[in-house]
């Protein structure tokens, strides 16, 4: 038996260095089948069509999945930042619906390397997949992606240590998909993949208007933040992009009419259609050093925001008529950061820096004393009215990890929300129906709430549950801080970000 045993890894062994070759195709410089023999039973072919710049690529492979892969590869060695675009289509019904096809970034030609990759499925699911470390168990986003049918546009862009998959269902207008932040050290592996999903099966590919452009290495400190405001579908997590720009704005509300998004960049406010359009500025009188703590409302007459224009650049909360004009001081106290608005309208809620401690606060909108809710000693954030008004959400880490807390609008029986173990929450948003919370998580290992990290949008029921991952992100900081439902509880607005070379 152990004989047998040697063989069979010796043919494997064999296989998959026998079936390299350095012909180039097209525009790629290599080709191979990647993976044991025992995993390819069928070996892989590629062809292309310079008159139509189309590749053919088929394979068969058991799977690009658990620890280690089986699939045909065409490759350049490549450093820098890289966007790889191509049109996707497979040929014929096929036999396993998780057939795959589309572009990776891989380190080695191992069939264990660390990589990441935009794949597409047989069945019409698009996914980023990856895997961190050599011999390592493979992730993915399939939980929180949409059917394409049929056709699809696909791009994959590496930026720095970030990946990033969008999509366009009509070849044309890409909407993001999710990003993932991992380590490939240059040169990579860089190119178009198939694999059958079935070691005995052969699957073929047709990838067109193929376009890999090389950015090159990009110094971090040379690097331009480009900013994304999105909504997300929560019935099916389809992400559509608002607005873009090379600029850094944050935190977007949703007017309670559902047709004006609002959000703050370099301390002023701006208002745009939910639909997508130009910015217009929003007056603010003399507030105009204000921070990503804003809000509507509810009857979306009026805007909360935080600002820090006076002397001592402490932030107060001030209200002032959603038309624009002069903004009128709430809180004197400070540092004071809005993030809640009573149902009833006559309430704010905020994070009040008091006493060497942060706190949940409450006070009339009107002005008045402010209220004292929480007193654990730790950081206690984000507080937002449930729909009804009985209960105000706000994280908290007085257990030593970030989680989501709730108590009752007085302040009385704070309980907690979330307890797993893996992720740091922050910023619960109840919806208008009141059947969901969505909020930022973070990994576990991230203090505070930074910029520029990777980040998950996550959405449970509003009575408790299991957290479900809606959206994977590079953001934090500015990406969801205060309420962003859209008023039919159908989809919620934030803000992704980018680090992209100059142009």
């Amino acid at each position: 038996m152990a004989r047998l045993m040697l063989c069979c890894v010796a043919i494997c062994f064999l296989a998959f260095f026998g079936n390299i070759s350095t012909a180039a195709v097209g525009q790629f410089e290599g080709q191979c089948d990647v993976g044991d023999a025992c995993d390819i039973g069928i070996p892989g072919s590629a062809s292309f069509d310079a008159a139509k710049n189309e590749y053919k690529i088929t394979a068969s492979g058991y799977n690009m999945w658990f620890n280690r892969d089986a699939f045909y590869f065409l490759y350049n060695r490549l450093e820098g930042d890289l966007v790889m675009v191509a049109d996707i289509n497979f040929v014929g019904k096929g036999k396993v619906a998780h057939r795959k096809a589309g572009w990776i970034v891989r380190q080695t030609l191992d069939k264990d390397s660390p990589f990441i990759g935009a794949i597409v499925h047989g069945d019409g699911l698009i996914a980023l997949q990856w895997r961190t470390v050599k011999g390592g168990e493979m992730s993915d986003d399939l939980e929180i992606l949409r059917t394409v049918k049929g056709f699809a546009t696909i791009m994959l862009e590496r930026h720095a240590d970030t990946y990033t998959l969008s999509i366009a269902p009509d070849g044309k207008t890409f909407q993001i998909v999710g990003s993932v932040t991992m380590k490939l050290t240059d040169p990579v592996y860089a190119g178009l993949v198939v694999c059958s999903h079935d070691v005995n099966t052969a699957e073929t590919a047709v990838f067109t208007n193929v376009k890999l452009e090389k950015q090159g290495v990009v110094n971090m400190k040379e690097r331009v933040l480009e900013s994304t405001l999105e909504t997300i579908s929560v019935e099916n997590g389809e992400r559509k992009t608002i607005y873009c720009a090379r600029q850094h704005f944050e935190a977007p509300n949703w007017t309670p009419d559902g047709k004006t998004l609002v959000f703050n960049s370099n301390g002023l406010i701006y208002t745009m259609p939910a639909e997508g359009g130009k910015p217009q500025l929003l007056d603010t009188g003399e507030a105009k050093k204000c921070n990503n703590d804003h809000g509507l409302s509810p009857d979306g007459k009026f805007i909360a925001v935080s600002s820090q224009h006076t002397p001592d650049s402490k932030s107060r909360i001030y209200v002032l008529p959603i038309t624009g004009g002069q903004a009128r001081l709430v809180t004197p106290n400070a540092p004071s950061y809005w993030h809640g608005w009573s149902p009833d309208g006559k309430t704010l809620a905020y994070c009040a820096g008091r006493n060497n401690d942060f706190d949940i606060c409450i006070i009339p909108v009107n002005g008045g004393e402010e209220t004292r809710l929480t007193t654990t000693p730790g950081l206690d954030d984000g507080p937002e009215y449930s729909p009804d008004g009985k209960y105000i959400f706000f994280n908290s880490d007085r257990t030593g990890l970030m989680k989501i807390w709730k108590m009752n609008a007085d302040g009385s029986d704070q309980q907690q929300v979330t307890s797993d173990k893996d992720y740091a929450d922050w910023f619960a948003h109840p919806s208008p129906d009141g059947k969901w919370l969505v909020f930022v998580s973070y990994d576990k290992s991230v203090k505070g709430h930074p910029a520029n990290k990777d980040v998950v949008l996550r959405i449970m029921p509003f009575g408790g549950g299991k957290p479900k991952v809606l959206a994977n992100l590079f953001g934090g900081q500015g990406t969801m801080n205060v309420p962003s439902w859209s008023p039919d509880s159908k989809r919620v607005a934030f803000v992704s970000y980018q680090l992209l070379p100059p142009k």
